[in-house]
């Protein structure tokens, strides 16, 4: 776990040199010293400390947030306090927190280098990957390396008189990605994708993401998923070139490219006769539908028997809907809305399902528990999930007080469930996102046995959204444009005519379901509507056009082109008003079933009219809608794909083995 586990030495080399002059005196001394490159903190680290250097009075930090290179200092016996900025060592030779203080160094008329280092004094330096900008490659006999951060601090010049550079830089390349500049060729542009994408669209505009396409070609499974949730945060850095911010690719190009990377996404690529003719609907007046209170516990109560058995669940999951539940209720009722315990269970019934689970779990987490260090070095995708999962856990939700600060319960809790559920389907693993897919079902269970059976049966709906080829990713930017064009097909050919008819945009929505775009609170609120399958199948996808509908006016009249519209969208995050959101989807679920001539590919999409008798162990809620409140969602997978007659006025979508044609 992040705040326990000791930090990881990934390189080290001996012998490496820094001179104490940049020119070539005969006089000159070479300071030999150790350069590592270390994994601790969810953070990796490249730090140079000279052998003989006992002394941590003048040690050179870069720390994350600052602004140039900053020296520490003795600490007084008065104030011997930890500095806010510290960086927690991995070793006991390296650990100066105890003795030192964070303070910024003043030099009179500007005169500072001297102070960093002198013939007397040893250099050693430490920064952070994700600060450093660029790496400057020279040969004179040996390789030597200069450090420049992103502030523009130089650090000096790492030599390497008995070689080692190589393997160091291959070494740093896991960490980040590295290519070459295009204007000098001894300088390598450094780039990382360890920021956590709740940051704004605007201070990553800051930040040189060069190289994301090639490595997204190079790699899809990981950047994709860890990357291109991304897309509304990082997409135009990906085609920014090193220090040349200010020049863009074309929009319609960005959009080419992007529909290259994902394969399945590329709509009316094929012409096929036979296809179903859709002109404009009309779809009526659509209902104005009233929120109300959350099911409270004494309500909740009403609703089971003497030996625990749910009882008329239709009316329960409509009340759930219609108001979502109170904290206090939340515990147990997501057990039965996730599928973990089932609504005909009895209390006894539940307690042994509880100990089978709990020895169950407890099974899996041994078996990564019990895994030596040295079976984890022949064990490379344990290793790889390991550490994704620690960097993760480190930034996931941290301003939420559940789990704030360092050596935090619930950090432990969130990273050994994870890790569990790598053994539960190792096939799977982890891939980024699950944190925040764990983090409020955790918060919601305080038990780590019942959050990990719960995020079990979470994933069991979501796992198409994480998995290598992305089906469910693009199954669903699919049927959201399907039905965004029913609905509202004037705003669709706008975004069509702006190269956003993709939806790329809604991306990272559909993949963590909303997690970072709401608050906290009404993430929990969401999701457990959600839960009841109610009003209709795909529920979320009609919340994605809730809110594109309360945007679209002012996308339009604005004339927002392609970036403008995922700046936009990014924007959004933190904004949107949850309850005001799900009257408008169930509004337009209403509008849509109102309709008599609906496409038999919107009917699929939604689950309406999809089963003609219905059977006993089906239940019919006021929606009309028949479901199987435990049947799992990974049992039947859909299969999507879209094609095209070849006219631009005519759009062809096969779902289901439904062809629908849109004529715009």
């Amino acid at each position: 776990m992040a705040a326990t586990t000791p930090p990881k030495v990934v390189f080290e080399h001996e012998g490496v040199f820094i001179h104490s002059s940049p020119d070539e005196s005969e006089d000159q001394d070479l300071i030999s010293g150790f350069l590592r490159i270390v994994e601790k903190e969810g953070e990796t680290l490249v730090e140079y400390k000279p052998l003989e250097d006992a002394d941590p009075s003048n040690m050179l930090c870069a720390c994350k947030d600052s602004s140039s290179v900053v020296e520490w200092t003795q600490s007084s016996e008065e104030n011997p306090h930890r500095p806010v900025d510290h960086q927690l060592s991995y070793e006991t030779e390296w650990d100066m927190i105890n003795a030192v203080s964070f303070r910024r160094k003043v030099h009179a008329n500007g005169d500072g280098g001297s102070n960093h280092v002198n013939e007397q004094n040893k250099r050693a330096f430490s920064f952070n990957v994700c600060d450093l900008r660029s790496v400057t490659v020279k040969c004179e006999g040996w390789s030597y390396l200069t450090f420049r951060l992103k502030d523009g601090t130089a650090l000096p010049a790492i030599h390497f008189h008995q070689g080692g550079s190589k393997a160091f830089l291959d070494s740093l390349r896991k960490s980040v990605q590295i290519n070459e500049s295009p204007d000098d060729e001894s300088v390598l542009i450094v780039s990382t994708y360890s920021k956590a994408f709740s940051q704004s669209f605007e201070n990553l505009l800051d930040d040189t993401n060069y190289g994301f396409v090639q490595k997204f070609k190079k790699d899809p499974y990981t950047t994709t998923l860890g990357g291109f949730s991304k897309v509304t945060n990082y997409l135009f850095d990906a085609f920014r070139a090193p220090e040349l911010e200010c020049q863009q690719r074309p929009a319609e190009e960005v959009a080419d490219v992007l529909g290259e990377l994902i394969p399945g996404l590329e709509i009316n690529q094929q012409e096929e006769p036979g296809f179903e003719v859709i002109t404009r609907l009309d779809l009526g007046p659509r209902p104005e539908m009233q929120r109300t209170g959350p099911v409270t516990m004494e309500e909740w109560a009403k609703y089971q028997d003497l030996e625990g058995r749910m009882t008329n669940l239709p009316h329960l999951k409509d009340a759930i809907f219609k108001g979502g539940l109170c904290h206090a209720v939340r515990k147990e009722a997501w057990k039965f809305l996730l599928g973990y315990f089932p609504w005909s269970s009895t209390h006894e019934e539940r307690k042994l399902l509880q100990k089978r689970k709990t020895d169950e779990y407890f099974r899996m987490k041994l078996q990564w528990k019990s895994v030596s260090e040295e079976q984890e070095r022949r064990n490379s995708r344990l290793r790889d999930y390991r550490s994704l999962i620690e960097k993760d856990v480190n930034r996931t939700d941290r301003n939420n007080k559940f789990y704030e600060g360092l050596d935090n319960p619930g950090l432990i809790l969130l990273h050994d469930i994870l890790m569990t559920y790598c053994m539960y389907d190792f096939d799977l693993g982890y891939v980024q996102g699950m944190s925040d897919l764990l983090s409020p079902i955790l918060f919601v269970m305080e038990n780590e046995v019942d959050a990990f059976w719960c995020f079990v049966s979470f994933m069991d709906e979501m796992h198409e959204n994480f998995e290598e080829q992305m089906q469910g990713m693009k199954t669903q930017l699919i049927q959201l444009s399907t039905l965004l064009r029913l609905l509202d097909l004037a705003f669709w050919n706008y975004l069509e005519a702006q190269d956003s008819g993709y939806l790329y945009f809604c991306f990272r929505w559909l993949l963590i379901r909303f997690k970072r775009e709401l608050h906290f609170q009404d993430v929990l609120r969401l999701w457990e509507v959600m839960w009841t399958r109610l009003p209709c199948q795909n529920f979320h996808l009609l919340v994605c056009c809730a809110i594109l509908d309360s945007e679209k006016q002012k996308i339009m009249d604005r004339k927002y082109g392609f970036n403008e519209i995922l700046k936009h969208i990014n924007e959004l995050s933190m904004k949107l008003d949850i309850e005001e959101i799900l009257s408008k989807s169930e509004s337009i679920c209403m509008q849509i079933k109102s309709c008599k001539d609906l496409p038999h590919s919107v009917s699929e999409i939604l689950g309406l009219n999809t089963v003609s008798e219905p059977s006993a162990a089906l239940e019919t809620s006021e929606y009309g809608i028949l479901e199987s409140p435990q049947t799992s969602p990974r049992s039947s997978h859909r299969q999507d794909h879209v094609v095209s007659n070849g006219h631009s006025h005519l759009k062809e979508t096969t779902q289901n083995g439904c062809k629908v044609a849109f004529i715009s």
